[in-house]
């Protein structure tokens, strides 16, 4: 689901290209491919078990190359947008081979000879837990799993007719957000070796210059939110949950990339009833009375990473009303938004406490 919404986002960025003096874009392409091995990294000392050896694997990446046809590409160095494919054989009996797909960016620096990738997207997961047959694996409750990788690369493209070298580091981080437990998830710390080739080498237009920097502002609007999914708690088998989120925030954009928000969100999380009563009932040295009640309130701050009409969101909560204890009371928001009118939007952002995911929220807003 989250990699199709990538695909619109990465599609949609394009401004008119009546605004500018050209008449067609280019589409220059490359293509990259790398292997990896690495480490496991014990974020979590439940899965201490899994770690038994170093896994390898290779990523796969189109890239469409941008030189400044639309002006968001000028305000961001020229980035590339592109998709990806990832095996990773995680050498373990239980953990088995995964199979990724992402949406991902490359933000260049150091002259154009190193980038910084984020993808996200999703992963098929070759030994997923089964209660019978692989009740080992507590990292991958679900056979679908959502995956994020970051990679810091030294790229020299170009060396021979379009064919380069690039080598660094990436992190792969397999989990399903909490929807279906177990859900102890893993992260793949690797050094990686590849080649990538320019298909457009000897014909890649110009850098067209950002030119001068013009300030914009916009006032602050109030924004309405209606977010919902569904989760688990970490207790096997209790089942899965809708959720609902209501959020109400103000939004004052500053410049171009940014938007400074600030509000309140009223969580209504179903299967916190459920692992109230079972508390209650099961582990008395807990102190559940059973009573407790299972709705929260937060206040939260953030930000907006704009990209012509799709913001990267980032938030920082505390819950002020916090009557039953899970996990603690600071918690974060991580995700995607898309504006289709300056009016609506809609977004598909993790909510975590931490590295600790609760639920992947679906989200649709109104801003006035």
């Amino acid at each position: 689901m989250r990699i199709l919404f990538l695909a619109v986002l990465m599609f949609s960025f394009g401004l008119s290209a009546q605004e500018l003096d050209f008449t067609e874009e280019k589409k220059p392409v490359s293509l990259d491919a790398s292997f990896f091995y690495g480490s496991i990294l014990e974020h979590n000392p439940d899965i201490n078990h899994l770690i038994t050896g170093h896994p390898t694997g290779f990523i796969l990446s189109y890239n469409r190359k941008t030189y400044g046809f639309n002006e968001w590409e000028r305000r961001y160095n020229y980035p590339d947008w592109g998709f990806s494919m990832a095996y990773q054989d995680l050498h373990n009996e239980y953990l088995g081979e995964n199979i990724s797909f992402y949406g991902h960016f490359n933000f260049y620096f150091l002259n154009r000879n190193a980038y910084f990738r984020i993808g996200q997207g999703v992963a098929i997961a070759g030994s997923p837990y089964d209660p019978e047959t692989n009740y080992i694996n507590n990292a991958y409750g679900t056979k679908l799993l959502s995956s994020t990788y970051i990679a810091l690369q030294y790229n020299k493209q170009n060396l021979y007719k379009g064919f380069g070298l690039n080598t660094g580091f990436t992190i792969i981080h397999y989990s399903n957000a909490n929807l279906r437990a177990p859900n102890n998830s893993t992260n793949t710390f690797a050094f990686n070796v590849g080649v990538n080739y320019n298909l457009d080498y000897e014909e890649f237009p110009d850098y067209i210059p950002e030119g001068e920097r013009t300030k914009f502002t916009e006032p602050v609007h109030y924004n309405l939110v209606l977010r919902g999914g569904a989760n688990e708690s970490d207790v096997v088998g209790q089942g899965q949950f809708p959720f609902f989120v209501v959020s109400a925030f103000a939004d004052k954009r500053i410049n171009h990339k940014s938007t400074l928000v600030a509000g309140t969100d009223v969580f209504f999380a179903y299967f916190f009833k459920e692992l109230i009563k079972l508390q209650a009932a099961s582990f008395p040295e807990l102190g559940v009375s059973g009573d407790e009640d299972w709705k929260r309130v937060g206040l939260f701050i953030g930000h907006e990473l704009r990209f012509n009409k799709v913001a990267f969101v980032s938030h920082l909560g505390y819950y002020i009303y916090y009557p039953y204890e899970f996990e603690n009371r600071l918690y974060n928001r991580l995700g995607l938004k898309r504006y289709f009118t300056d009016d609506v939007f809609a977004a598909v952002t993790v909510k975590a406490h931490g590295a600790k995911a609760e639920g992947v929220e679906f989200s649709l807003g109104y801003r006035f």
